[in-house]
């Protein structure tokens, strides 16, 4: 008998609580949640069935001053979860960094209200926390990618260089050993980095989704996307309107170049089973790219990252990356 969506919500979020964050009943928990969106609901119910000694506060219903003072009884290791239709806000106040600064985890599930309910099923399956998968994949990418002087994306007919190695690879796989904070954003499964020199990424590619104005995916039929010395140089001719448009309006303030080379880990997120908010569609498994001058993540000559405004997500047709001649993606799948 398959299970509910909320059944299998319970069971993966227990196993991120256990395997991921390594969270036990020695500390307390903090849900915090709304009650705007069906997802929400479900995400936030099943967090209260696998933590049923956690303190629940509705976010609609409670004071900034009632939040902070349950925060307040916090020690560190303890846990906050957040479960939203949106993003809460409590004026200026940035609830994450605060409760990283008091050495508490977070788990954040951020903009579910994007996600229509015919990808529901998807968000819940992409919540699965496969450790070895995660773990293996992620630091195997990690490992190729810290020591490559040269990635090949074969694109359609098309082929995108980035030459002169890259800065050490970023994980999101779950895995906090040794690092300051503990938690962040599901669902995860990431692997990122950027050229080291961002001049030296030229080619052509071709891309079939994107972000739009809204944060949402946009889909198309493929179009090429031409780079010169890291910057958007031209289209194919049927790159829609929408797309140039949000180039044309980067272009206006920043150069539009390529930073982020992301390397989607999540098996239950693809193409065909998407999910409409981009910040979660991003960990599908598959390549994507941002575009603009923001990415906090690495440093740059020239560009201040309080100036940097456009990180913009386009997920590019890939039939295989080669990193230093060798054959890490193809098909659809990591080959390491």
């Amino acid at each position: 008998m398959s299970l509910t969506l909320t059944e299998r919500a319970v069971r993966n979020v227990s196993d991120i609580l256990t395997s991921a964050l390594q969270h036990d009943a020695s500390h307390k928990a903090v849900i915090i949640y709304d009650a705007q969106w069906g997802l929400t609901q479900i995400v936030a119910d099943a967090y209260k069935a696998a933590l049923p000694s956690a303190t629940t506060i509705d976010f609609d219903t409670s004071s900034k001053e009632e939040i902070l003072a349950v925060f307040e009884t916090l020690s560190p290791q303890d846990l906050v979860v957040m479960v939203q239709s949106t993003n809460f806000r409590l004026n200026d106040f940035r609830i994450r960094l605060h409760l990283f600064a008091k050495k508490i985890k977070v788990i954040e599930h951020a903009r579910l209200g994007r996600n229509t309910e015919a990808t529901w099923g998807t968000y819940i399956d992409a919540l699965a926390y496969d450790k070895t998968w995660y773990r293996e994949t992620g630091q195997g990418l990690k490992h190729i990618l810290d020591s490559a002087e040269e990635l090949r994306y074969e694109s359609c007919n098309a082929t995108l260089s980035v030459s002169g190695g890259l800065e050490p690879a970023s994980l999101n796989i779950g895995d906090y050993t040794g690092m300051e904070n503990v938690g962040g954003a599901f669902p995860i499964g990431e692997v990122f980095t950027e050229a080291r020199s961002l001049e030296l990424i030229n080619g052509s590619f071709y891309i079939d989704i994107f972000a739009d104005t809204n944060f949402e995916i946009e889909k198309h039929e493929p179009f090429r996307v031409d780079i010169a010395h890291g910057q958007i140089a031209g289209f194919g001719e049927n790159a829609p309107q929408a797309f140039k448009d949000i180039i044309e309006k980067v272009r206006l303030e920043e150069r539009p170049i390529i930073r982020e080379l992301g390397f989607g880990l999540n098996r239950a997120i693809t193409r065909e089973r998407f999910l409409n908010d981009i910040t979660a569609f991003e960990r599908n498994l598959g390549m994507h790219f941002s575009i603009g001058e923001k990415h906090s993540i690495y440093k740059k000559p020239g560009i201040k990252a309080y100036k940097a405004r456009y990180h913009i997500d386009v997920f590019p047709v890939i039939d295989r990356v080669i990193a230093d001649g060798v054959v890490i993606f193809e098909h659809g799948q990591y080959v390491l």
